[in-house]
């Protein structure tokens, strides 16, 4: 049976939410992000048409659009009308993913047989907008690729449906940067091998393309086919992350424990940042060497930064360890989490520690977690 794959993405999401806090923002030009030093995290339509985009620091983004007005980000906000429109798709829809905080994916194969997809699909859409008050655009294809490229090609609100024999029309003429997944260095070397369009792209041999590109090469080149049999996983909310240690032996040296928790914070929110979570609140675990458990926890805004979170488990850690007793195992939690496709709190952060943590990122997905750290968080790998 053929498939049919909705992809549902909120219109400029961010922006949406203020807008309905504050309707004086309607119709001009809006920008949030974390303040000058910052970057965009999402802009109105009214901002793009002066080449604002997303990820750009926010001083260049004034420069093209100096009468944009700049909103600080409310990631609990956020997160609250992300949960509503879950709510309304997941009554409705027989099998859904959540892929970010403002994107969706649908399996409604066979719901033609009783009713038409694509008309299923536009009352939904009507639905989640009357009820939220967001704008929300679809697009329906036989899977999430095809789905997904024709979403951001309706934007704003142009639903598209692409059937099996309209997809390589669909797909041929545009650029291969649309591929969702293909990356600024892939984009770049295949561009240099003169391949800039899917058309080009889907003519090449698979074997070249794997040969050239690897695993990733074959995948591309199955995706500017119009391939794709990813299924839609069911969405599960995850409740947190967490990591503990327990000494072999116990230890009063306290420098050296604050030294673990650095390092554990560090790998949390490495996991948080590659799984798309924003923790909110904070777990510190101890236990001493009479067994004696405590716990303290605490509510923090949104971020998947670890100079913000290392800050705040030193802190627990500090407010929590009052015995002077030895140490016997350590623990730290990260819950409240919000699902975001943002890397780290683009809210709170200057263009510079983006960077930062990008590179760190970038590195430790190439060489593995541990490939690099904080000095403070140092350590041998036998100590853990």
């Amino acid at each position: 049976m053929q498939r049919s794959i909705v992809h549902m993405d909120l219109d400029t999401f961010f922006v949406s939410c203020v807008r309905l806090q504050n309707s004086q923002l309607n119709g001009i030009p809006i920008i949030v992000g974390g303040g000058e030093r910052g970057v965009v995290a999402s802009c109105s339509y009214e901002a793009r048409r002066f080449g604002v985009r997303s990820a750009m620091p926010i001083r260049m983004a004034l420069q093209l659009c100096p009468e944009a007005k700049v909103i600080k980000g409310d990631m609990e906000l956020f997160t609250n009308k992300s949960q509503e429109v879950t709510q309304i798709i997941e009554e409705r829809a027989p099998i859904v993913e959540k892929s970010s905080i403002d994107e969706f994916y649908l399996d409604i194969t066979g719901m033609d047989k009783f009713y038409g997809c694509y008309k299923w699909t536009n009352e939904l859409s009507n639905t989640i907008t009357k009820e939220t008050g967001l704008p929300i655009s679809f697009a329906l294809s036989i899977n999430k690729t095809v789905s997904k490229i024709a979403t951001g090609e309706g934007k704003p609100k142009g639903n598209l449906e692409i059937s099996e024999t309209m997809v390589q029309s669909f797909l041929n003429p545009l650029s291969i940067r649309k591929i969702p997944g293909i990356g600024e260095q892939n984009f770049k070397s295949l561009s240099q091998l003169g391949i800039r369009n899917i058309e080009k792209l889907s003519e090449m041999p698979q074997r070249y393309m794997q040969g050239m590109f690897g695993k990733m090469g074959l995948e591309l080149w199955r995706k500017a086919n119009g391939i794709d049999n990813t299924p839609v996983q069911p969405y599960v909310e995850r409740k947190s992350i967490s990591t503990e240690h327990t000494y072999t032996q116990d230890t009063i040296d306290i420098k050296k424990v604050k030294s673990h928790l650095i390092s554990m914070v560090e790998k949390l929110a490495y996991q948080s940042r590659q799984e798309q979570w924003l923790p909110s609140i904070l777990v510190v675990k101890l236990r001493y060497a009479n067994f004696d458990t405590e716990t303290k926890q605490l509510k923090i805004a949104y971020t998947s930064c670890d100079h913000i979170l290392i800050k705040y488990v030193l802190e627990l850690f500090d407010a929590l360890y009052n015995r002077r007793m030895r140490i016997r195992l350590i623990g730290v939690r990260f819950s409240g989490l919000a699902r975001g496709t943002y890397q780290i709190n683009m809210f709170e952060d200057t263009v510079e520690m983006m960077s930062l943590y990008q590179t760190m990122d970038k590195i430790r997905n190439r060489f593995g977690a541990d490939a690099v750290s904080r000095c403070a968080g140092a350590k041998l790998i036998n100590d853990l």
